[in-house]
């Protein structure tokens, strides 16, 4: 099979004719050339019409346009190389010879295009290679500035954009179009600058509305996590509290086993019969009953009842006003909370009383300093501050502060009798 194009050993290039391979020679200094029988692929977007060369320039076109159709039209196009020597090397050697050599009429000389040399000028004072610029303004038909520019941003990736185009020698002609004036210039190099101006912007706009709907996004998310959260938290402690009241029972149920046991033991060392439980009880005169319990002491109050009559009588004092009773019993709470969590920090046990907050909240209702001084507060430096010390913080005592505050918050039938 006859060969359809050249390769370079060099780089593996493949070339259609030889005035490629001697373009591809003088631009990258390869020398080593052969025929092969490996087509030039030749792949058209059926969107813009541009031939790719090489799946990386298809690739490339892609990337830059968004086109993604191609057609390949490699075998329609291919056709045996001719290895015979340019016009001009041909001329050149009919000339030594002195014949004419009409034979190679055929082979047609290849020149650099003629371009606006104005528009040129202004390409190259923009900072453009004068072959990518001519190039350009080849390829975007000599029509102005603006169209040279854009068909440079669009095959700025292209391998041979920095090659000088060649064209056959007799279709270059026909003057360049005329060149803009320089107010035109300017003109279009303001539209330029003020489109690419608009789609940055809307390009920040964008992006700035994707991030805010991924902040909404996290958002949403934290917030459900978070109620989650609680619920289980919420589900883990009825749970406990479940628990510890069976535990509870269960005890309860083992010690009354156990004295049960230890009564029947003794019985069975004094020799006395098993207690019946369905026996009654002997029965005591009335009157002997009175005296015997008249003899028992009072039980004294706990420190948590006292707790609790405190945020009663706090309650009832200022029965009018829930708002400001329940802000003092939240302030209270948050006062226990700070000690229990950070007993070590003074600042959460040293409380002074002049604090206008303080007043307002808690200092000012009736119980309020009652209440922190049942917790372990004790009055310091001629009653300016309330001061608990470390050594006598009572996390038991603490605890049943903050139950019976939970409890005053959230029962609304709280101090009601």
């Amino acid at each position: 099979m006859a060969g359809v194009s050249l390769k370079c050993g060099d780089c593996g290039a493949l070339l259609k004719s030889v005035e490629e391979a001697q373009e591809h020679a003088e631009l990258t200094s390869h020398s080593n050339f052969a025929e092969s029988t490996e087509a030039v692929l030749n792949l058209v977007c059926t969107t813009c019409s541009k031939p790719c060369r090489s799946k990386t320039e298809s690739d490339l076109h892609t990337k830059r346009t968004g086109h993604t159709e191609f057609v390949d039209k490699t075998m329609e196009t291919v056709k045996p190389i001719s290895l015979e020597a340019p016009k001009a090397a041909a001329m050149e050697i009919d000339n030594i010879d002195g014949s004419s050599g009409s034979g190679d009429a055929s082979e047609v000389e290849m020149v650099v295009p003629g371009v606006d040399k104005n528009i040129l000028e202004e390409l190259e004072g923009m900072g453009f290679p004068k072959a990518r610029a001519t190039r350009a303004l080849h390829y975007s038909g000599n029509a102005s500035l603006e169209a040279a520019v854009n068909w440079v941003v669009e095959h700025e990736n292209d391998p041979d954009v920095d090659e000088m185009p060649k064209v056959p020698a007799n279709s270059n002609s026909g003057p360049p179009k005329p060149a803009l004036t320089p107010e035109e210039v300017k003109i279009k190099a303001q539209e330029l600058r003020e489109r690419a101006r608009k789609k940055k912007e809307e390009e920040e706009k964008r992006m700035e509305r994707e991030r805010e709907k991924e902040r909404i996004r996290i958002g949403k998310e934290l917030l459900e996590a978070k109620r989650i959260e609680e619920d289980n938290e919420r589900k883990r402690i009825i749970l406990l509290r479940k628990a510890e009241k069976e535990e509870e029972r269960r005890a309860r149920e083992k010690i009354r086993q156990k004295v049960e046991e230890d009564k029947a033991e003794r019985r069975r060392k004094l020799g006395l019969p098993a207690e019946d439980p369905a026996a009654a009880k002997p029965s005591v005169p009335v009157v002997e009953e009175k005296k015997v319990n008249s003899s028992l002491p009072i039980r004294p109050a706990t420190k948590t009842e006292k707790m609790r009559e405190c945020l009663r009588s706090l309650k009832q004092a200022h029965k009018e006003d829930d708002a400001k009773v329940k802000r003092a019993f939240q302030t209270l709470l948050t006062y226990m909370g700070n000690v229990a969590k950070n007993p070590d920090e003074e600042k959460f046990r040293k409380i002074r009383l002049t604090n206008q907050t303080f007043q307002e909240r808690v200092g000012s209702l009736r119980g309020g300093i009652e209440f922190m001084e049942l917790c372990g507060f004790e009055k310091m430096e001629g009653g300016e501050f309330l001061f608990l010390p470390r050594d006598k913080i009572d996390p038991a005592v603490i605890n049943s502060a903050g139950t019976e505050l939970n409890s005053a918050i959230n029962n609304p039938f709280f101090g009601v009798l």
